[in-house]
C-alpha cells in the first residue's frame, strides 16, 4: 500500500530525467518473470515493480500501459541492429544473425516461448510484436534485394521465404535449447552458408 509519504515522493519525482538504470531494472525484470514461465496475461505491472525494485508509478510515469511496456522490454531482449559494412551479403547477414544470438540467447528463448502463444490471442499484443520485428526484418530484406542487385544472389529467390529461412532457426535454437545437436559456436555462418547454397547467384 501506498503511504502519503510515498505518493509525495512520486510526485517530487515527476519532474527529474528518466533514470536509465532504472528503465534497465524494469524491463529485465519483465523478461526474468517471462523467463520463469509466467504468461504474459499473469505478469502483472505489481509484480513487475516488485521484481524490479520500484514503485507502481514509476513503471507507469515511463510506459503507459503493460502492451508498451512488453513492447520495449522485447525490443531490449532483441538489441540493437548492428552496423552493415554493406559489401558482401553474406558478411551482412552472419552480422545480423549473430545480433539475435546475444549471451542472454538461452533466457531469450524462454521468453519467447512464454510470449508467442499470447501473440497469437492477443491482437494488440500480436501488433506490438509485429510493430517490433518489422524493422529488423526489412534490414534483411534490403541486404537480400542489395544481393540480387550486386549479382551476389540468383534474381529469382523470393526475398521473404529466404528472410524467414534465415531468421526461424536462430529462434527455435534458442527456444528448444538444442545445442547439443547443432552447436552455438559457428551457427550464423552455417546457417547464412546454408541458405545461400540454394540463394546464391
Amino acid at each position: 500500500m501506498t503511504t502519503s509519504t510515498d505518493a509525495g515522493q512520486e510526485r517530487k519525482a515527476l519532474g527529474r530525467p528518466r533514470n536509465a538504470q532504472a528503465d534497465e531494472a524494469i524491463l529485465d525484470a519483465v523478461l526474468a518473470l517471462l523467463s520463469e514461465g509466467q504468461s504474459a496475461a499473469a505478469v502483472s505491472i505489481e509484480a513487475v515493480a516488485a521484481k524490479a525494485g520500484v514503485g507502481k508509478a514509476t513503471i507507469y510515469r515511463r510506459w503507459p500501459n503493460k502492451e508498451a511496456l512488453f513492447a520495449d522490454a522485447v525490443r531490449a531482449m532483441k538489441g540493437p541492429l548492428p552496423e552493415l559494412a554493406g559489401e558482401s551479403v553474406r558478411e551482412d547477414l552472419i552480422a545480423l544473425i549473430t545480433a539475435n544470438r546475444s549471451p542472454h540467447a538461452q533466457r531469450n528463448g524462454k521468453v519467447t516461448a512464454c510470449l508467442l502463444p499470447e501473440f497469437i490471442k492477443d491482437e494488440e499484443l500480436g501488433r506490438m510484436h509485429r510493430a517490433v520485428v518489422e524493422p529488423r526484418r526489412e534490414v534483411m530484406r534490403g541486404v537480400l534485394r542489395r544481393g540480387i542487385t550486386t549479382g551476389e544472389l540468383r534474381a529469382d529467390i523470393d526475398v521473404e521465404m529466404t528472410a524467414l529461412m534465415l531468421s526461424a532457426p536462430s529462434m527455435i535454437q534458442s527456444m528448444l535449447s538444442l545445442q547439443d545437436l547443432v552447436p552455438d559456436e559457428g551457427f550464423a555462418e552455417k546457417l547464412v552458408d546454408a541458405v545461400l547454397r540454394g540463394a546464391s547467384a
